[in-house]
């Protein structure tokens, strides 16, 4: 469990498709506000670096990123933000389409380090029908957790969300957060606001949906950016259609508030032998 509060931002940002140079500039801007105003991690949205835009995607490869062999970044066009993260000490999370070795294109997010170095994080497992799956290949579960500050993080990509043992495969492997880089399009945001305050509350943990804003003008995302407490509860909200930085306390008390009353987390690591009897994380 967590000793010390950590200071989270949600980067609610316009991503232009295609245009990843711009779209790294504004990150790298938001991310230095972020950090002067305390933040130790900002997320920015699912597929953040090229914007979502499946269409001009696919006819712009050079919007996507290239890992390497040894699972390793080095695209020069990602400098502005891993400048950024290494001046200000602070841990940045962005979506983007990575193309990886083996020639599979994958709904990433990449973890900018503090100390420079650019990994993949995460994939997203649940591609959103047909479209998306005729472009990505599938990424992996939610048991891989970034630890910052004594906090374990869960990550998922928009669609994940949906899916209630998606985020309890993460809480269930440690995670005190589900965060959910998403590009919900105008209409859907309310599909959001049932989803995440649900994860958080069968699961205890803290739920953070950090959403776009504008883009496409045939498929504009919603913003409503939003960070629930394990009890389901709004603790902050951003507003729909304009660029926001949402940044939220999250606090150890209310993990263990919420577990001293709420067992289903430890009920069902009983169930699957993860615990013993009467044990309660």
């Amino acid at each position: 469990m967590p000793t010390v509060s950590l200071r989270l931002a949600v980067l609610q940002a316009e991503a232009i498709p295609g245009d990843l140079d711009g779209n790294i500039r504004r990150a790298a801007r938001m991310t230095s506000e972020a950090a002067r105003q305390g933040a130790r991690i900002a997320v920015l949205p699912e597929l953040y670096c090229c914007g979502y835009d499946l269409p001009t995607l696919i006819a712009t490869p050079a919007s996507e990123i290239p890992l390497d062999e040894t699972g390793h970044v080095t695209d020069p066009r990602l400098t502005p933000l891993i400048d950024e993260a290494t001046r200000t000490g602070t841990l940045a999370l962005t979506g983007a389409a990575v193309r990886r070795p083996d020639g599979a294109l994958v709904n990433a997010l990449l973890r900018v380090d503090p100390s420079g170095a650019v990994t993949v994080a995460y994939t997203k497992q649940h591609l959103w029908q047909a479209e998306e799956a005729k472009i990505f290949s599938p990424g992996t579960g939610g048991e891989d957790l970034v630890d910052i500050d004594g906090w374990r993080l869960g990550l998922a990509i928009c669609y994940d969300m949906s899916f209630a043992a998606h985020a309890g495969a993460a809480a269930l492997s440690g995670a005190h957060v589900y965060v959910c880089a998403s590009a919900f399009v105008v209409g859907a945001e309310c599909r959001a606001a049932i989803y995440m305050p649900a994860r958080a509350l069968e699961n205890t943990i803290y739920s953070v949906f950090a959403n776009a804003t504008g883009g496409s003008r045939n498929r504009p995302s919603a913003g409503a950016s939003a960070v629930y407490t394990p009890f389901g509860i709004p603790l902050a909200a951003a507003p729909t259609t304009t660029e926001h930085l949402l940044i939220t306390d999250l606090i150890p008390s209310s993990l263990t508030e919420s577990r001293s009353f709420l067992h289903m987390l430890g009920e069902r690591a009983q169930d699957e032998g993860r615990l013993p009897r009467g044990a309660f994380p």
